[in-house]
């Protein structure tokens, strides 16, 4: 007979990085409405469309009542990361002292080798928006930048490619 760890090898997902706590106010701001929105305005519509699908009959072959659990199911997942996550992110609401250094929240100006300006917004893990220039904390960049300064050069080894720090602001 097959040990444990055998049989359910294809099973196995590693457990995902610890993410930062901590996130904008405006980011936290965002988590809250979309749980206020999920759990007040979208939940109940889907939750009738299954009660009236499931009162026309035999639910096994009713695509409508399948797929509306599916739904279901998938909104009660994200229910619950919101709550668990609302309660483990710490917004950040002050400013650092030295603003002339990187740190959680500043907007930093990069140029590359290439001459290629690039704008990044460090922020939370669950704020990431790349079109808007919006790294997260944890990332590669995000942690190469943090505590560095004005003219200060940051290397990606894993990149291959270099960025100099050409402005600072900590501004929205």
């Amino acid at each position: 007979m097959k040990d444990a760890k055998q049989r359910f090898a294809g099973r196995y997902r590693p457990p995902s990085p610890k993410r930062s706590p901590l996130i904008t106010p405006a980011g936290a701001q965002a988590l809250k409405d979309e749980l206020n929105d999920l759990w007040s305005n979208k939940r109940p519509v889907i939750t009738q469309a299954v009660k009236e699908a499931a009162a026309l009959g035999d639910r096994s072959e009713n695509a409508e009542y399948i797929y509306g659990k599916k739904i279901l199911r998938e909104m009660d997942s994200r229910i619950r990361y919101l709550q668990k996550r609302i309660d483990q992110v710490k917004p950040v609401e002050c400013l650092p002292t030295d603003q002339n250094k990187v740190y959680f929240g500043a907007w930093v100006t990069l140029v590359d080798n290439d001459d290629n300006e690039r704008r990044y917004r460090i922020v939370g893990a669950d704020e990431l928006n790349p079109s808007q220039g919006y790294i997260s904390i944890d990332s590669p960049l995000a942690l190469a930048l943090v505590g560095k300064q004005l003219d200060d050069r940051v290397e990606l080894a894993s990149l291959d490619k270099g960025y100099d720090i050409i402005a600072i602001d900590y501004t929205h």
